[in-house]
């Protein structure tokens, strides 16, 4: 909801945004989110430094905490803007995987399955934009930005479900641009219509419009490269005081512009904060990456709030795993899937609330309450209006449920 801002605060925002802020005050609560942030912390963020700290216990070894807007629930001591939203996230301490090692880690964490030898599965955001209807969009629905080496991917959905990828969005985004104009671009495209006859004989396509594959692409670009919708992308319209709340770094200006493309439309956009795979001086890198995350998170639940897009929007922030409750000899923390932390917050999750708990001792590899990855992915499409144990059938025509998980009920609601 609008909260302090109210119906009267909305003069400065685009007619979209408002339209959209309109929509959040007047719609009944417990209608499904229509799109999803994913902040993707690369490497595994330590649990003990960011949102599950032992201040005082041997694990935390030096590391101290802060208090939050919620009562009994402490951050660590650099996670100063965030914890002022704790009262409206839903934090999950208590996540499990079985998986420990990177690349398969976070194949697991990205589409809520193991990797397998016979199929590869669709990430969160493929799984959204495949269920969810289409909003009319020019530019692409899924977008990956600063996507480092493991961008989302569209799996057995089909390569058109793959995350756009986006750099820095400082930059001009790449390959937007028409190469040519006018009577140029023209005479060009009835060439390519001339080749694309020839590529299409014997090749599969569409039913009902006879186009194959490379075509709908082709068409796709095309309008994409010719749309307003662009402009979601241009950072430079943007005042000042508002980028700077997000910090000076590729992280923050990704997460604006996520901001930004959901409000335009687009149903996911993962944005990366690579480098938390701290095995050498944990708590110095640790507390580098938490300096580049902790504004632009905390100010992309502001501008939601802001905006009214908070309950049409599900945020999570997350890795692929946490870190050992030991220091290593190197005074690192080394890889460790059994009992770190999600955050959740936006559609449909709960305000407030705590799920979980890891061993101040740091002996037990159980945590109280356990909660899957897969359970993390059921709870989300639940959120987000998709029934999580609908079967598709995969190209070879292996029926698969879009996620294995169970739905935690008291994530959701209230």
């Amino acid at each position: 909801m609008l909260g302090w801002a109210g119906a009267a605060g909305l003069a400065w925002l685009t007619p979209f945004s408002r339209m959209l802020a309109r929509e959040a005050e007047e719609a009944p609560r417990g209608r499904p989110a229509r799109s999803l942030i994913l902040l993707w912390m690369a490497g595994g963020p330590s649990q003990l430094e960011t949102f599950d700290p032992h201040a005082g216990k041997r694990i935390a070894a030096g590391t101290t905490s802060i208090r939050t807007s919620m009562k009994g629930v402490e951050f660590g001591a650099g996670m100063i803007q965030t914890a002022g939203w704790m009262d409206r996230m839903t934090l999950v301490r208590s996540v499990m995987s079985k998986e420990a090692d990177h690349e398969r880690a976070v194949y697991a964490m990205k589409t809520g399955y193991r990797p397998s030898q016979t199929v590869v599965h669709p990430s969160i955001g493929a799984v959204v934009c495949h269920q969810l209807e289409d909003a009319g969009m020019d530019i692409p629905r899924h977008i990956s930005i600063v996507p480092g080496g493991s961008p989302a991917r569209g799996g057995y959905l089909g390569a058109e479900f793959d995350a756009f990828q986006v750099r820095d969005p400082k930059g001009p985004i790449q390959d937007i641009h028409q190469p040519a104009m006018g009577l140029r671009m023209d005479r060009r495209m009835e060439d390519l219509t001339v080749l694309e006859r020839s590529f299409a004989r014997g090749r599969p396509a569409d039913l009902e419009t006879g186009r194959t594959v490379h075509r709908a692409s082709m068409e796709r670009a095309l309008r994409m490269m010719g749309s307003e919708q662009l402009t979601a992308f241009d950072l430079d319209r943007v005042p000042e005081s508002e980028k700077a709340a997000y910090g000076d770094s590729a992280f923050g200006r990704g997460c604006l512009a996520a901001l930004r493309l959901i409000e335009a439309g687009v149903r996911c956009v993962e944005v990366t904060l690579d480098g938390w795979d701290t095995h050498v001086n944990n708590h110095g890198l640790q507390g580098e990456k938490i300096r580049v995350m902790d504004p632009a998170f905390a100010a992309l639940m502001r501008d939601l709030e802001v905006r009214g897009l908070m309950e049409s929007t599900v945020v999570m922030c997350g890795g692929e795993f946490g870190r050992t409750p030991k220091l290593n000899p190197l005074e690192g923390r080394d890889h460790w899937p059994y009992g770190f932390s999600v955050m959740l917050a936006g559609g449909g999750f709960r305000r407030g609330h705590l799920k979980g708990s890891t061993d101040p001792e740091g002996e037990s590899r159980e945590p109280g309450e356990p909660v899957t990855v897969a359970d993390v992915h059921a709870t989300i499409q639940r959120a987000l209006g998709i029934d999580p144990e609908r079967e598709l059938k995969t190209p070879v025509g292996r029926p698969l449920a879009l996620s294995e998980g169970r739905v935690i009920g008291d994530l959701l609601g209230g």
